[in-house]
């Protein structure tokens, strides 16, 4: 796999039972670049290794004043050097390219999941975790990709230097051989600490994001209520926690680079004054010393790929860890725990009829407007999100119907194309409100029939006034991203408006309308009506408005259907009913009903 060959046209299906397993499915999947990246190393270190040898063959030259074998040794030495640079050069650009080709495998998979949870994948997972995964652990994960076949390469040198000292000098390679495993393990007692204080570093990190990502997103909610100086407070405590976590973790890891330092400086020290001892003896030559003296000196190099595969290994295993639990996410599960609701083949056609919900008996008829009253706002938008398809609560659970076909056994595709689900925090993407409401549709709703049905004209004026063009097309106009440049009640009618130009089978809105004043409300509500008419329409609303013009609406009370009418009735008939739209509290209630009993009896008196 190349780079220009990116992105791949089918990522694969990873293996998420645990982070060292998907790091090693990961490499698996690259087995083509490792070995490439592989085979240039052992080229690089080989001839890195190659050098004490001509050198000691070189340095015996001179001593023996042989010009043909100094001229041989030097036309050797030319040769590793080109070995070495080409092995190099195409190790770096090999091992790029795995990390780069990783990386992007990780984030092709994390983008392909987030768009099959959708709004569900926030309630599972922290949203600062998942720009968490989506950043920082990608590069992570790439970098251990990466770092593998480097490490391997520098075994393998390792193992051939070892072997050739001992076959080139028995004596002193003993020593060398011996004292290159201690060398390479040295430094494992003390990776499980290292490797704690980095998890706890990065912890505390994943911790720090998430609170900035929220502090971020709540930031004008916090300066109407001032309290961004206690958030300020709180991620400055939060930031200098992740510091001194980093510098616990720093000293740890200045350690082991020390060892790896100290014990190569002790073999270097040992084999030069044992091979001094014996080249004085007459048992070795200069030459065989030089070669020897250079080999330990060049064994560091290789080495140094230790502590780094030990580095990369402790940093990615817990990216790994925490971007496998989020693709081990699922958009629902049966009981036997596989996934009934993604379907890699064909879309199936898309249902039509009436929705219906079997674990809360909630029904909404085809083609009419029903409103859905929860007492619990988190509960409406479970409940929401059931509709669409989304998982329940428990595993198990029966799936939501509509006409009959459950929506969790239909491709992702055609469950979206079926049922659109509004949460009622809705986002807009950056960009022109022309690329906004540029989404699939059926392409019978026209962007300016939504756009007035969701009463966005004095949107569509603000961003006229507000366009570069000499024009003043609001259509052409930018969107700032998250639609920060506009008010809550506006960004929540943009919303509801391409929601409206999809026109699917189903639309589901939860409080589509709380961020406007009831002026705006009655007419939104009529234009969603209007616009609807004959389509399936579901909205989660406690509004009077909106409850008003509702052709049938359902009271949910705990999990269950608890009445079934229109709003005057339900609000004479059901109490429970009308404490949640007119918010009306139980001593309320009370003592509207003394009122009422007094002026009974009062009735009951005078007919007396």
């Amino acid at each position: 796999m190349q780079i220009r060959d990116l992105p791949y046209t089918d990522p694969g299906e990873p293996d998420v039972r645990s982070g060292p397993r998907f790091l090693y499915w990961l490499g698996r999947n690259q087995l083509g670049g490792q070995l490439k990246a592989l085979g240039w190393g052992l080229l690089q270190q080989c001839g890195i290794a190659g050098l004490p040898l001509t050198v000691g063959f070189a340095v015996q030259a001179a001593v023996d004043r042989s010009g043909s074998r100094l001229a041989l040794a030097a036309g050797l030495n030319v040769l590793l050097g080109v070995a070495i640079a080409l092995g190099e050069m195409m190790l770096h650009r090999t091992a790029v390219t795995n990390w780069i080709t990783a990386a992007a495998r990780v984030q092709q998979l994390l983008a392909r999941k987030t768009a099959e949870l959708g709004s569900v994948l926030t309630r599972r997972v922290a949203a600062g975790e998942v720009v968490a995964v989506s950043t920082g652990d990608v590069e992570k994960i790439g970098w251990f990709v990466e770092a593998l076949s480097r490490f391997a390469a520098a075994a393998a040198a390792l193992v051939i230097i070892c072997v050739g000292l001992l076959i080139y000098a028995p004596v002193l390679g003993v020593v060398v051989a011996i004292g290159a495993p201690v060398l390479a393990l040295a430094v494992l007692p003390l990776l499980p600490r290292a490797t704690k204080r980095a998890d706890i570093q990065r912890e505390k990190a994943g911790r720090a994001t998430e609170l900035a990502s929220d502090t971020v997103a709540g930031l004008r909610v916090l300066r109407g209520i001032g309290g961004e100086e206690l958030f300020l407070g709180r991620y400055r405590d939060a930031s200098q926690e992740v510091r001194r976590a980093a510098v616990r973790s720093a000293r740890m890891w200045s350690l082991i680079s020390a060892v790896q330092v100290l014990l190569p400086g002790l073999l270097l020290i040992t084999v030069v004054l044992y091979g001094a001892h014996l080249a004085l003896a007459g048992r070795i030559s200069v030459g065989e010393l030089v070669t020897v003296y250079s080999a330990v000196t060049l064994m560091m190099f290789p080495l140094q790929h230790f502590e780094e595969i030990a580095m990369a290994y402790s940093f990615s295993r817990p990216s790994a860890k925490r971007a496998a639990r989020v693709l081990a996410l699922q958009r629902v599960t049966d009981p036997a725990g596989t996934d009934t609701g993604v379907s890699s083949g064909p879309s199936a056609a898309v249902p039509s009829g009436d929705l219906y919900d079997p674990a809360t008996g909630l029904l909404a008829p085809e083609g009419r407007f029903t409103a859905v009253v929860c007492g619990d706002p988190d509960a409406a938008g479970r409940l929401a999100d059931r509709l669409g398809g989304h998982p329940a609560e428990s595993a198990g659970e029966s799936s939501v119907l509509l006409g009959g076909v459950a929506l969790d056994g239909l491709a992702l595709e055609s469950a979206r194309t079926a049922v659109l689900v509004q949460d009622k925090d809705p986002v807009l993407l950056s960009g022109t409100l022309r690329e906004l409401l540029d989404v699939p549709s059926s392409g019978q709703v026209e962007a300016a029939d939504a756009l007035a049905a969701a009463q966005c004209g004095d949107v569509l004026e603000a961003l006229a006034q507000a366009s570069v063009d000499p024009g003043q097309d609001p259509m052409a106009t930018r969107i700032t991203e998250r639609g920060r440049s506009l008010s809550g009640g506006q960004r929540q009618r943009l919303a509801l408006a391409r929601s409206l130009v999809t026109d699917p089978e189903v639309l589901v809105l939860d409080e589509p309308t709380s961020a406007v004043d009831s002026h705006t409300e009655a007419r939104v509500a009529d234009g969603i009506k209007r616009l609807r008419a004959g389509r399936t329409t579901v909205v989660f609303t406690s509004s009077p408005l909106l409850l008003d013009l509702a052709e049938r609406i359902v009271f949910v009370h705990e999990g269950e259907v608890a009445s079934v009418g229109v709003h005057r009735e339900l609000v004479r008939t059901d109490a429970r009913y009308r404490a949640v739209v007119t918010r009306e509290t139980d001593e309320e209630e009370s003592k509207a009903m003394v009122r009422k009993t007094a002026q009974a009896m009062e009735k009951v008196e005078e007919s007396a």
